[in-house]
């Protein structure tokens, strides 16, 4: 006996193309998916770039759609007005307190577009789902095809001229060291990094414990460091110790937290000390750099994936791109060509 699909209940006497939907405006649509996203307990972090991002879109709305007052008015064609919008005529940091827009380029990066996108899906799926409208409008909307960036990691000459900066004499430039030489040896995302304590070391095995709630993926993970950077971070917490009762490891001279923002702005003024261009000099790059080197260095990516904490194996392959050198020497080492030839002709 086939058993029947389960059918959507519907009130008697309505068919399912007679629902009634209730109108929505903007906000009230941000909170119904807000309300639902923390029940499923979404960081915070996360829920304020939903209320950013869609504060975007709703800020442009109003100034190129004025007549829209409610959520289901809002259509396929209106967003790819707004995708061409943010990729041909948005200027940077436009509104910034600290940051001249004018002086900033027209169009925002794919990479930016692509992550306000995400959020605006998630927000409009979220609506469906629960019934509150009947239409979603991204539902046809595919992120932008973005192309790999084979320059995402820093060279070992590079690596030697930024870690020649900080002035190790002073607590601040030996505290960026400490922090620079931990990414490069063990892959942890910035936040991970600055949210540090000294009971999350093991300085006996030398591992780090990751702790489900400060991991992105909500899983806890050791990650192995060496033995130099075992050391260099003792000597950090001994030193933190003489002038600071908390157990935070990376700090600011004042004994305060030190954020993602904060940190990525002492690393682009040691890349510029270093005379480095054309790279975004953040934490993220240092992460791509540790990845790279550890395949090069010959780790299987299946470790590489544990140690880094990605969830999807593909995900690993686009942190270890390597550029045209790297290709050349590993062709040159393993070339069938190069194994079988000697330097007199063919065996």
């Amino acid at each position: 006996m086939m058993l029947k699909k389960k059918e959507r209940r519907v009130p008697v006497g309505k068919r399912p193309d007679q629902m009634e939907y209730q109108r929505l405006s903007f906000q009230q649509a941000l909170d119904f998916a807000i309300y639902a996203k923390r029940a499923e307990g979404l960081r915070e972090r996360t829920l304020k770039d939903y209320e950013k991002h869609f504060g975007y879109f709703t800020k442009w709305l109003n100034e190129n759609y004025s007549e829209l007052e409610f959520v289901d008015e809002i259509t396929t064609t209106i967003v790819r007005d707004y995708i061409n919008y943010q990729r041909y005529d948005a200027r940077r940091y436009k509104g910034h307190k600290f940051i001249d827009a004018e002086k900033q380029r027209i169009g925002l990066t794919d990479t930016t577009i692509n992550i306000r996108l995400r959020t605006l899906k998630a927000i409009f799926n979220q609506l469906c789902r629960d019934r509150l409208i009947e239409i979603n409008p991204l539902e046809n909307i595919n992120l932008l095809k973005q192309d790999i960036d084979l320059t995402n990691g820093l060279t070992d000459e590079e690596v030697k001229a930024i870690l020649s900066q900080p002035n190790q004499k002073d607590y601040v430039g030996f505290r960026d060291y400490v922090a620079i030489v931990t990414m490069l040896d063990s892959g942890l995302r910035i936040q991970e990094l600055l949210g540090l304590k000294v009971p999350d070391i093991d300085f006996q095995s030398r591992f780090i414990t990751i702790p489900a709630d400060r991991s992105k993926n909500r899983k806890p993970r050791l990650v192995p460091i060496s033995t130099y950077v075992s050391k260099l971070i003792l000597q950090l917490v001994s030193e933190n110790k003489q002038h600071f009762s908390t157990d935070r490891i990376f700090m600011s001279c004042f004994g305060e937290p030190l954020g993602a923002n904060q940190f990525n702005k002492r690393l682009k003024y040691y890349g510029e000390k270093a005379g480095i261009s054309g790279k975004k000099l953040t934490g993220h790059v240092y992460r791509h750099t540790w990845a790279k080197n550890m395949t090069l260095n010959g780790i299987d990516p299946f470790s590489l994936q544990k140690m880094g904490g990605w969830a999807d194996i593909r995900t690993v392959r686009r942190y270890i791109q390597m550029d045209t050198e790297d290709l050349r020497k590993s062709h040159d080492e393993y070339s069938p060509v190069n194994k079988l030839l000697t330097r007199r002709g063919r065996v």
